[in-house]
């Protein structure tokens, strides 16, 4: 039996909700419902989307990987229903883009995607840049929206802004690391680890908050701006890393030699979202775009 589009938006919900209770609250239907779908999913598949614990799911490699196929499959419903609206497609006019480093990859390219899908005629243009010169470049007119980590926005007076999606941060270990075997990973665990230091967007600052706890200078092997040298590294065993499961891609080259784990305690979140100048009047455009964004909000919990 083929698999239902009503099965791939239920798998979806329980992937981003990490439970089935959630999962099916925001859905608004029952849980046994979300169940069932979830079994009969993984029987056509033949595969284990999830492993089962006593407080919710987590997704397996096979689930990740998946999720990819599913999340398209159900933008691009999406997507054809919407370039059927004919006002659509007769759209014209400019986008003027803003993007962080941390999200270029992560976030924009499947949003932009979308939007050129449902908007080809109009002509868009991004840049990317530190938050701070984005928010300027903003309140003084000359973007229209931006894509960007906003848990240390800045002028929230001037900007208006809004979540698509809030990513935790976790350890990502090498395979066979003596701490992957650990029932809970404390911070203090850390403190004789090697640390490869991400240091775009508002990471590095966090990160060190986090490590300050330690009561003892880190000992830092690498700082790098690229989230591919930390996932590299980690996976051939240089060190170990505190990144936000936004940037986590265990389908991708070196993601299948990396385990990500929670580390137990309070720890910050990376939010991510739009924001444009408040109080100004958005153009057909950017209403557009914000309007997509919300529909492809995200919120990771586990």
């Amino acid at each position: 039996m083929a698999f239902t589009f009503r099965q791939l938006q239920f798998f979806v919900a329980v992937a981003e909700q990490g439970t089935v209770s959630g999962a099916a609250q925001a859905l608004s239907i029952s849980q046994s419902s979300v169940t069932e779908a979830i079994k009969e999913l993984e029987a056509d598949l033949g595969v284990a989307l999830f492993e089962r614990h006593p407080r919710g799911l987590n997704i397996t490699h096979q689930g990740h990987q998946f999720l990819r196929h599913a999340t398209k499959i159900l933008t691009g419903v999406s997507d054809a229903r919407r370039a059927f609206s004919g006002e659509a497609a007769e759209r014209g006019g400019h986008l003027h883009l803003g993007v962080t480093s941390l999200v270029a990859g992560y976030v924009l390219s499947d949003l932009l995607a979308r939007y050129r899908r449902a908007f080809p005629g109009v002509q868009v243009s991004a840049v990317e840049d530190n938050g701070d010169y984005l928010e300027h470049l903003l309140i003084g007119g000359e973007l229209d929206v931006a894509v960007m980590v906003i848990s240390n926005l800045r002028d929230r007076m001037a900007l208006q802004a809004e979540i698509i999606e809030v990513s935790p941060y976790r350890l990502w270990l090498p395979l066979g690391h003596h701490l992957a075997g650990a029932e809970i990973i404390n911070l203090q665990d850390l403190a004789s680890e090697p640390l490869i230091m991400l240091t775009i967007d508002e990471i590095e600052e966090n990160t060190g908050k986090l490590l300050a706890a330690l009561g003892t200078k880190p000992h830092v092997a690498f700082r790098t701006r690229s989230v591919e040298a930390v996932r590299s590294l980690v996976a051939t065993g240089a060190g170990v890393a505190l990144l936000p499961d936004l940037v986590y891609r265990p389908w991708s080259l070196e993601g299948d030699r990396i385990e990500s784990r929670d580390i137990s305690g309070t720890l910050p979140v990376v939010q991510v979202g739009m924001v444009w100048r408040r109080g100004s009047g958005l153009t057909p455009t950017a209403r557009d775009f914000i309007s997509i964004a919300q529909g492809q909000r995200t919120i990771r919990q586990r």
